[in-house]
């Protein structure tokens, strides 16, 4: 077990237990930040992502209970609990809103254009209508985007390195948001390179993931590529169920999926997108504008690596892969 993952959990316990809202200290002006995730709240991943947050709000001087309150809704996956949600935390007029991925950030779109947004994770908010663009944003939402179109020939080049032998992969990718189809043309770019045949799945239903994800299974040889989406994350059980039932190794964009038991992942740091967040919120409570402040790209990128799934898909990975891995899951 890595060192990381033990801070991970030391912060995510953090999360679940520093209290949520706080009585404020009498004389003290009490800023109000709401947080929207699309997750549940004993899900450890995004415990330790709002501790991430919570550690960057520190190093702003803000203090739950002395000078902030923090309004956390957990909405699940769910599209209408989520925008259920949103409208509440909207309703509630925080001086800013911390909302995680496409869904959140939309629910909140539509129940206001007046409270500042920052989101910490997301794919193209340019493309999504979300900013007008990266360097001015122009409304009152910014944040920092996860899109780095050449992580797709990343992907496929990590599949071939853990298994050599493949020759053929599919990729699912979510086809309701622009980066899917943009992420696969540059996987589609990189395949002959490497001798890899490669074919789109689309994610609209559990039930199609389940067909085409038995059909890959059934030549040899072959993996399977996670594309980064709102569908996959949806989806992250079923699909990593799937991949590993069926025996087929998986590159995953997001760690998530390699806690929860997937093979391997290379992207974004998350926990550095939240904290580099909670400066931006730290930013709009001083003063400034979300219209001012440019979307970020990622600027840290971490590949994990599941040892004990692994061993259960019978591969052997690379002492150099190892080696270069910043967490690895045994």
């Amino acid at each position: 077990m890595s060192t990381r993952r033990d801070f991970m959990a030391l912060l995510g316990g953090a999360a679940a237990v520093w209290p949520l809202v706080a009585r404020a200290q009498q004389g003290d002006r009490i800023r109000r930040i709401g947080v929207l995730l699309p997750a549940n709240p004993d899900d450890t991943e995004y415990q330790a992502r709002v501790g991430a947050f919570l550690q960057g709000l520190q190093q702003g001087d803000w203090s739950i209970g002395r000078n902030v309150r923090i309004d956390t809704r957990w909405a699940g996956v769910d599209a209408d609990a989520i925008r259920q949600h949103g409208a509440e935390l909207a309703a509630l007029a925080p001086d800013v809103i911390l909302a995680h991925g496409n869904a959140a950030v939309a629910a909140l779109m539509r129940a206001t254009r007046t409270v500042p947004i920052v989101f910490p994770v997301i794919g193209d908010p340019v493309a999504t209508g979300f900013v007008d663009s990266l360097a001015r944003p122009g409304g009152n939402i910014t944040g920092f985007m996860t899109t780095d179109f050449s992580l797709g020939g990343k992907w496929l080049e990590l599949l071939k390195e853990i298994f050599p032998t493949v020759t053929r992969a599919a990729v699912l990718r979510d086809t309701e948001i622009g980066t899917g189809t943009s992420q696969f043309a540059v996987i589609q770019a990189v395949a002959p390179s490497i001798k890899i045949e490669v074919s789109p799945i689309s994610m609209r239903n559990a039930g199609e993931i389940e067909r085409d994800i038995a059909m890959l299974a059934r030549t040899a040889h072959s993996g399977l590529v996670v594309a980064a989406g709102g569908a996959a994350q949806r989806h992250r059980a079923l699909i990593i169920g799937l991949a590993n039932r069926h025996k087929l190794p998986a590159v995953y964009f997001d760690r998530h999926f390699v806690t929860d038991g997937g093979l391997m992942s290379y992207g974004p740091d998350t926990l550095e997108q939240y904290r580099r967040a909670a400066g931006y919120v730290d930013r709009i409570l001083k003063g400034e504008k979300p219209a001012d402040l440019p979307v970020q790209a990622p600027t840290k990128y971490e590949l994990v690596v599941n040892l004990k799934t692994a061993k259960a898909l019978g591969l052997d990975v690379p002492p150099t892969l190892l080696a270069r891995a910043d967490e690895v899951i045994e």
